[in-house]
């Protein structure tokens, strides 16, 4: 509890900032579709807000590095209001979409600011209630947010000025503060091919939570204004799904440090291709609010299936490489699928979005099925720790999984094995005889 104390501004611009994040992920589908923007133009701009953040995960460390935490959460929430600002008085969709790149990169710079720096005050004994608090507090932020939209009219510019504004203030807590920010952090490298060799499992989670949650952000809100009669159904119907994906979290992560990641997995999957389908099905008002709880309770905890699936068969050191492997496959996932769904939307009805997320989690459920009985190549299982999907790859580095030995940093390239070694490696590296409960 000290610990979070000493971090009370940080966290404060945080909440502010999620607000306003989650305000404007329902915010602009709507907005878009009041300009007369077709379902494929929306899923095109937030496939590029998926794809700015992809780029953000690569670049924005050395502008971190070469700025300092302070100024570059400044400058990127500067540039992000302006941006915000700009899309209330723009109605082109090539300007939307390029505008939302910019959006993309810029949340994940300032994800990275905000973890690396909560990563710098946290110790060993407390990074996991930190990280907890955090993603507790990324979600709820977000949750509230979805609630500022029925502020004022959409069509509207009203709304864009309240969000700007409140991204605005998100700067005042971390420029006021007094600590001292943390040293610059260093860019982390991706190991896909790592990750592949050591879970498959792994690489189908993520992508199947990218491909199916990025859909939701991107066309969520406008299948819920063709099907609910008020905006304010609409976003409730967006927080239903966020606190269903924040509740379940932790059972299924309890669930699946029992019975194992593999089963868990399957589970999460094949109820995740019920839900979709009782959202594309749901006759009424509360049975669809209902529905759209419990697609959240089942979709949003694969991807820390997938982090914790990951984690258990990689070697220590390799956690934050393989860690931010997973999150770009998730983002990955989030920049493709939109743009598919969308043109079913676009071709069909608006029930045909959920129809295509069930779809894709039957497959998905296929390919776990195929993987079952494969044994994972290292035996150390550690215990699940909760995730939001929307972080950037410094969350890595303050995850409990994350190396001991070194703080908040990788290991140097020379001393990370190739596959090929690390392979002989991990036979080494579980407790004898000990089979692992998950793939």
């Amino acid at each position: 509890m000290a610990a979070l104390l000493t971090l009370t501004s940080l966290l404060l611009s945080v909440a502010l900032l999620l607000i306003g994040h989650g305000m404007q992920l329902t915010l602009l589908p709507l907005r878009a579709a009041i300009l007369g923007h077709s379902d494929l133009q929306i899923a095109l701009g937030g496939s590029a807000y998926f794809l700015g953040f992809i780029a953000g995960c690569l670049l924005v460390p050395r502008l971190i590095a070469r700025a300092g935490h302070i100024r570059s959460f400044a400058v990127l929430a500067s540039a992000m209001t302006s941006v915000l600002l700009v899309l209330g008085l723009n109605e082109s969709w090539v300007t939307w979409a390029a505008l939302r790149f910019g959006i993309g990169f810029f949340i994940c710079g300032l994800y990275s600011v905000i973890e690396s720096w909560l990563n710098d005050q946290a110790t060993e004994d407390n990074r996991g209630q930190v990280l907890s608090v955090y993603t507790f507090l990324v979600l709820v932020s977000m949750a509230l947010g979805q609630q500022l939209v029925n502020a004022s009219p959409v069509a509207s510019a009203t709304p864009f000025m309240v969000l700007a504004a409140i991204v605005a203030l998100s700067t005042i807590p971390v420029g006021m503060t007094r600590k001292l920010a943390p040293a610059p952090i260093e860019s982390t490298r991706t190991r896909i091919r790592l990750l592949l060799s050591r879970s498959p499992l792994a690489v189908t989670g993520a992508l199947l939570s990218g491909a199916v949650t990025g859909a939701f952000w991107t066309l969520g809100a406008v299948f819920a204004r063709r099907s609910l009669e008020n905006l304010a159904d609409v976003t409730l119907f967006m927080s239903a799904a966020i606190l269903g994906g924040a509740l379940f979290q932790y059972p299924f992560g309890w669930l699946s440090d029992r019975v194992g990641r593999q089963d868990t997995m399957l589970l999460l999957v094949v109820l995740a291709a019920g839900t979709s389908a009782s959202v594309a099905m749901a006759p009424s008002t509360p049975l669809l609010l209902a529905a759209i709880f419990f697609f959240g309770a089942t979709t949003m905890p694969i991807y820390s299936m997938a982090l914790a699936t990951a984690a258990d068969n990689s070697l220590r050191h390799e956690f934050v490489e393989v860690g931010t492997s997973v999150l770009l496959l998730n983002a990955l996932g989030a920049v493709l699928a939109p743009l598919a769904l969308g043109q079913l939307m676009t071709m069909g009805e608006p029930s045909w979005l959920f129809w295509g997320c069930s779809g894709l989690s039957i497959f998905a459920a296929l390919i776990v099925l195929a993987q079952r009985g494969r044994k994972a190549k290292v035996d150390d299982v550690v215990p699940f720790s909760a995730a939001a999907s929307d972080m950037a790859p410094t969350s890595f580095d303050m995850d409990p999984r994350a190396p001991e030995d070194v703080e908040g940093d990788l290991a140097p390239a020379e001393e990370l094995p190739s596959v090929s070694d690390s392979e002989d490696e991990d036979e080494q590296a579980g407790d004898e005889g000990r089979d692992t409960p998950g793939y």
